[in-house]
């Protein structure tokens, strides 16, 4: 992949800002499931909170390929810092940058952007999963106003969100996944709550939670985009977040393998490093055979976007084979440190963890699955 200079000058500042602020507390705040405010506002200070942020409002106006890369490097040290800055832009600041009014954008980007509250975006709930056009959250017109009714799951940054993109049914009579808007929804509204932390395997130091909407009241400038066009407004913005996590998968199987080829080449036995045996070897091979497979994947995804082209199916295809790889590489990692993989002494244990969850979140692999073959038969 050829990287212009720009893109290599920020590569390197998260490669720096990961090795010196992250890897010191990765450890612990998984441990702790301490959400890491202080670095999370570093971040916003750094610009990585307005990577998809236009200047004039605040970001850096970057391209995704730089978005990406600056996803990767922090996953590779903190899966739960890059799974916060990918939320956060692709879930949260790229619908409202695409489809907002220049009001909503003036009022919500700019905060975002600099790191004073995070976006967030509620679309999963208790029964809508895959099944995402089976929202049955719901949004009445009350004279101006919108009043919305539901819960919402799986949340991300939802208790440090300023304000969140929520989709909810508005004509109340559509089937299916016809009839569905979305909103921006300020936290602080009465009525929205945000409930309790979820206790999870993996990214345990992201925050992620369940909402719950009793009798919330949005303006009617709030409506995000056009009434009755949420579904394929909430597609286009998954068709984006897989990218995102494509470079988070990719972060954590290169933190993976190179903390697991590291051990090898230390690491005796039989009076040798173990990197001298050819079934570690080849283990380090397959490892990093995917591993540049899921690269190549996930910045062709990236560069169509940028172009302008379609890409929907590229981004299923990198994020269905880089969340598969990151699970693969993190396995054979565990593996390579034997016994020391099994314990939390060493980072391969966590980034095990924190794996999983790529292959469930912005739609399962199955889902991806799907996605490509619909793409494969279309006439």
């Amino acid at each position: 992949m050829q990287l212009n200079e720009n893109q290599k000058m920020i590569r390197q500042m998260a490669r720096d800002f990961a090795k010196k602020k992250l890897a010191p507390i990765a450890a612990e705040i998984d441990r702790t499931a301490e959400f890491p405010e202080a670095t999370v506002k570093e971040m916003g200070e750094l610009g990585f909170l307005g990577m998809v942020v236009p200047e004039q409002y605040g970001g850096l106006g970057g391209d995704i390929t730089s978005y990406a890369l600056v996803v990767e490097e922090i996953s590779a040290v903190c899966a739960s810092h890059g799974l916060t800055v990918a939320a956060h832009n692709s879930l949260g600041c790229w619908p409202i940058n695409e489809l907002g009014t220049e009001e909503q954008k003036k009022r919500f980007l700019p905060p975002a952007a600099a790191g004073q509250s995070l976006l967030s975006f509620g679309l999963t709930e208790p029964t809508a999963g895959s099944d995402a056009g089976g929202t049955r959250t719901t949004a009445v017109k009350d004279g101006d106003d919108w009043i919305l009714n539901g819960n919402k799951m799986w949340i991300t940054n939802s208790h440090y969100a300023g304000a969140l993109v929520i989709t909810a049914k508005t004509d109340l009579e559509a089937k299916g996944s016809h009839g569905i808007s979305a909103f921006i929804v300020p936290t602080d509204t009465p009525g929205f709550t945000v409930e309790r932390k979820e206790d999870k395997l993996g990214m345990r130091a992201s925050d992620t939670a369940p909402l719950t909407l009793e009798d919330v009241r949005v303006p009617g400038d709030l409506l995000l985009g056009k009434e009755g066009e949420g579904f394929h407004y909430f597609m286009m913005t998954l068709d984006g977040g897989r990218i995102s996590i494509a470079a988070v998968a990719l972060g954590i199987a290169v933190g993976a393998y190179k903390a697991a080829l590291e051990y090898a080449k230390k690491r005796e036995q039989f009076g040798r490093p173990i990197a001298r045996f050819q079934a570690i070897e080849f283990m380090l091979a397959d490892m990093a055979t995917q591993i540049e497979a899921s690269r190549l994947l996930t910045y062709e995804a990236c560069r169509l976007k940028d172009a302008g082209e379609p890409y929907a199916q590229m981004a299923a295809m990198a994020k269905l084979h880089a969340s598969e790889t990151a699970m693969f590489v993190t396995d054979k990692a565990i593996q390579i440190h034997g016994g020391y993989g099994f314990t939390r002494e060493y980072p391969v244990e966590r980034m095990y963890r924190d794996a999983k969850l790529c292959t469930i979140g912005e739609g399962t692999s199955e889902i991806q699955r799907m996605v490509i073959g619909r793409y494969e038969l279309r006439d």
